[in-house]
């Protein structure tokens, strides 16, 4: 049912924990699941060179999380604002049909924590325009 790959991100989370003072930080969730998702940046220049995340949820959303950070790392804020749902599953080998939206959540959660600093900065990257972590209705 899980690849390997979910299954080692999920019992061996990379990048957990809270940054202090983070840069950006986004929260997302899904209520139907209860998946909640919590992203912190750490960015110099352009370059996230530290991401964490805390994730109350299932093994798919910790393991979408934990994989998330790993893809983003030592990116560039165009580069993460890039990622889909679809390059967090294949990097994860795969997720059940019904887990897809886990890694909705963690793109979204990304983005999330990018317009929060984008909104500190008086930044705006136009990949965020609409986009509002507050009005998002996740399917499940």
């Amino acid at each position: 049912m899980y690849t390997n790959t979910v299954m080692d991100h999920f019992t061996n989370p990379r990048n957990v924990g809270e940054i202090e003072n983070a840069d950006g930080m986004g929260e997302v969730g899904n209520v139907k699941c209860g998946d909640i998702m919590r992203m912190y940046l750490k960015i110099e220049g352009d370059i996230i060179v530290d991401v964490k995340f805390k994730t109350f949820g299932c093994g798919s959303a910790v393991a979408s999380s934990s994989i998330s950070t790993e893809l983003i790392k030592g990116k560039t804020i165009k580069e993460a604002l890039a990622l889909t749902n679809r390059e967090v599953i294949t990097a994860l080998g795969g997720l059940p049909p019904v887990k897809v939206h886990c890694s909705v959540l963690a793109e979204q959660a990304i983005k999330a924590a990018i317009l929060d600093y984008a909104n500190k900065n008086n930044l705006v990257f136009e990949e965020l325009a609409g986009f509002n972590p507050d009005e998002l209705d996740h399917e499940h």
